[in-house]
């Protein structure tokens, strides 16, 4: 047969053929006088048990290895890996339905809602539209979730759980209204200090000491070196940022 003939017969190119020589998959066969390859019948067996090994799976490399083991112990090695490999797969993709059916199950939908599932359901509870700084607020809690890894997140999501209570709700969309209410003042204004005094005592212990610990480059940042606080004082008015200034002074004291 020429390859031509041995593709079409298992059902391949012959460009794939041609490919497994060059891996060492399928050896070379006789040339016949005029530097034609002449495959015979052992050849399309072999190649047809190339065929259903990658049909299974199985990368080029694993196929050599199965291939080069007369005994078949390593293909059983190989097939029970790649199962445990698909299971894997299997179980990742349930829990990206559920999260896409969640999210599909919002009326609502916005480039950030795809956060983790631990994250939305912090941000279901917080303030929500009519405010710039919230909607900034959300932007740069769904950021550190992005950055973050699935432990971190879980973490970081606990230490916002307390202010989607129904009081701490309140009290937050008051102070969301307070920094808009700043936009245009100036940085010497003397609610800046009344309205950080107001967050340094609605928000939790534990975010209050990740805040110092990300600004004073203490292990664990969240930000290293305080970038955070910098990044702040170029996105925010003049005002808003000193009162997040004034709240890190407060912290420290």
């Amino acid at each position: 047969m020429k390859i031509g003939e041995l593709a079409a017969l298992v059902g391949v190119s012959t460009r794939t053929v041609r490919h497994y020589h060059h891996l060492g998959l399928l050896p070379e066969p006789e040339r016949l006088s005029n530097g034609y390859r002449e495959y015979r019948l052992r050849d399309a067996v072999l190649l047809a048990r190339v065929r259903r090994l990658a049909e299974l799976g199985l990368a080029l490399d694993e196929i050599r290895d199965v291939l080069a083991d007369d005994q078949g112990k390593e293909l059983r090695e190989v097939l029970l890996e790649l199962d445990a490999d698909l299971a894997g797969q299997q179980e990742a993709i349930r829990l990206r339905r559920e999260r896409l059916a969640a999210l599909l199950a919002e009326a609502d939908l916005h480039p950030d809602s795809a956060v983790s599932p631990a994250m939305a359901s912090v941000l279901r509870g917080l303030p929500a539209g009519g405010s710039k700084f919230a909607d900034f607020d959300r932007e740069m809690l769904a950021l550190v979730d992005t950055t973050a890894g699935p432990d971190e997140r879980e973490a970081f999501a606990e230490l916002l759980r307390p202010l989607t209570t129904p009081e701490a709700l309140a009290r937050g969309e008051a102070i969301y209204a307070r920094m808009d209410e700043l936009a245009e003042a100036a940085p010497d204004d003397p609610r800046v200090a009344e309205l950080a005094a107001e967050i340094a005592d609605h928000l939790p212990e534990e975010m209050k000491a990740l805040m110092l610990a990300s600004v004073d480059g203490q292990p664990n940042d969240v930000n290293e070196n305080g970038q955070w606080l910098s990044e702040m004082s170029l996105t925010l008015s003049p005002a808003q940022a000193e009162v997040f200034h004034v709240l890190m002074t407060m912290l420290r004291s």
